[in-house]
């Protein structure tokens, strides 16, 4: 195969691959900020640190500790403007939270290293991802 019939491939696999990343970003992402002015809540996008918020969204990411770690629980909660960390001191699981889970949580915002957090939030479940 010549090179430059290698680097049309290339770039064809490439483009295929930003319109996957994008499909799959863009996913659910305006059903979940059709449904969060239903919750009452806040953008994610506009949180502000040490103020409290409501927020709605879809857990995409949970994270379980090692049981020779502290007991933390953290979810990543995206609503189509952005991502917020729900994290739970002194808990390992919680029944219902796992990803693909649509709820609404509030509590007070902190300001995190790569995006914000919310400590011990209170929430509700609100079901699957359709």
């Amino acid at each position: 195969m010549s090179r430059r019939g290698g680097g049309r491939l290339k770039d064809r696999l490439g483009a295929r691959l930003c319109s996957l990343r994008a499909a799959r970003e863009g996913a659910g992402g305006g059903d979940v900020q059709v449904s969060a002015p239903r919750c009452g809540s806040t953008p994610i996008k506009d949180l502000v640190p040490r103020e409290r918020a409501r927020v709605s969204g879809v857990l995409r990411a949970v994270t379980y500790r090692p049981a020779s770690a502290k007991p933390t629980l953290v979810g990543q909660l995206y609503d189509g403007t952005g991502v917020v960390d729900l994290i739970w001191i002194g808990r390992r699981t919680i029944a219902g939270i796992k990803p693909g889970t649509q709820l609404c949580a509030e509590g007070m915002v902190v300001a995190g290293r790569t995006r914000p957090r919310i400590y011990n939030p209170w929430y509700e479940l609100l079901g699957e991802e359709i």
